[in-house]
């Protein structure tokens, strides 16, 4: 992959719920880019001054409601794309990023591999940035880092990989209400399967990372299964967006598993609940030699995010077109 050019790579910023402001902020620390602008749909957002909205003294400009108003005439712009987890829901907004010559940099997690559930969604991006010119990159920091491509960069160091297994526990009260609501904090057990029948409920983007995590470890996975379950409080607990009662759902535990032949191969374990014990994240590889790796209290994950975007931004520029994923990032800066 050749080397981002000089200086900062001009930046807009599309979606300002709690990620995108924090993408904004990110974008102000990082030296390696401008940050020209944000763009949001909300109607009660568009013409109010950006340095409001985010709640930054200093910073110049309004929301844009649309992305040809927050670009202008600028060239070499890249878009930090932050509206939505599903992939068929920012498939329009992708496209039009892509028709209007922006290399894209997003939150969207299935967007992190979506050739595994989306392989017709995926052509089409792949052949429309290739005929712009950009490159389409989906990242954060699960999927995108912590169970995908931390886990590769770790297999680096061994022999042929045997199995990999990676938790990821995070105490719910330090992340935001919506995060807590979307694991389903609060809720009966019923009202939690109802939900997740749904698809409501739950982290999107733990089967992507089973895919890249396998992919970047040399692994022909073949199948893979997703499960996800309530836990449940054992006493009231305090200190989230809400108290939680004993008995209720404090939040889940969702599992994705890879096979090869049938045969486990990894397997990724996710715990999001009000009140988790011990958070942190842990990669254990079997192999020669067995390699063990811990994160203390784990990697936050909206500043994380918002710092992985800005930081992929100069590197998108410097790619190859077409969709990309973060194993074809390069390691460093």
């Amino acid at each position: 992959m050749p080397r981002a050019s000089a200086g900062p790579v001009p930046v807009v910023v599309m979606g300002l719920g709690v990620i995108g402001q924090e993408i904004v902020r990110a974008s102000l620390l990082s030296p390696e880019v401008e940050l020209l602008g944000a763009m949001d749909a909300n109607p009660q957002l568009v013409g109010r001054s950006l340095s409001d909205v985010v709640g930054v003294a200093g910073l110049k400009g309004k929301v844009a409601g649309s992305l040809e108003a927050a670009v202008g005439r600028r060239k070499g712009v890249v878009l930090l794309h932050a509206t939505g987890s599903r992939l068929e829901g920012v498939m329009d907004q992708l496209l039009q990023a892509i028709q209007l010559g922006l290399p894209v940099v997003s939150t969207c997690e299935e967007l992190a591999f979506p050739f595994l559930k989306y392989p017709e969604l995926a052509q089409k991006l792949e052949q429309a940035a290739q005929r712009a010119g950009v490159a389409v990159l989906g990242t954060g920091t699960n999927p995108g880092f912590v169970m995908d491509r931390l886990v590769a960069t770790v297999g680096q160091a061994c022999g042929p990989v045997r199995h990999a297994t990676v938790t990821r526990v995070v105490d719910a009260r330090t992340r935001r209400e919506a995060l807590q609501r979307k694991v389903g904090a609060g809720l009966t057990e019923e009202e939690f399967f109802a939900l997740v029948d749904r698809e409501q409920l739950g982290h999107v983007g733990l089967v992507e990372s089973a895919a890249l995590c396998a992919l970047g470890l040399g692994m022909d996975c073949d199948d893979f299964e997703e499960e996800i379950v309530p836990v449940f409080a054992e006493e009231d607990i305090t200190g989230g967006a809400f108290p939680v009662k004993k008995g209720r759902v404090a939040g889940i535990f969702q599992s994705a598993v890879g096979l090869e032949e049938g045969q486990e191969r990894v397997r990724l374990e996710l715990t999001i609940a009000v009140g988790a014990d011990e958070p942190g994240d842990r990669i254990e590889i079997e192999a020669e030699p067995k390699l063990v790796v811990e994160i203390r209290g784990g990697v936050p994950g909206d500043r994380a995010t918002a710092h992985m975007l800005v930081n992929a931004a100069p590197r998108v520029t410097a790619a190859e077109a077409g969709l990309l994923t973060v194993l074809e990032l390069p390691a460093g800066r």
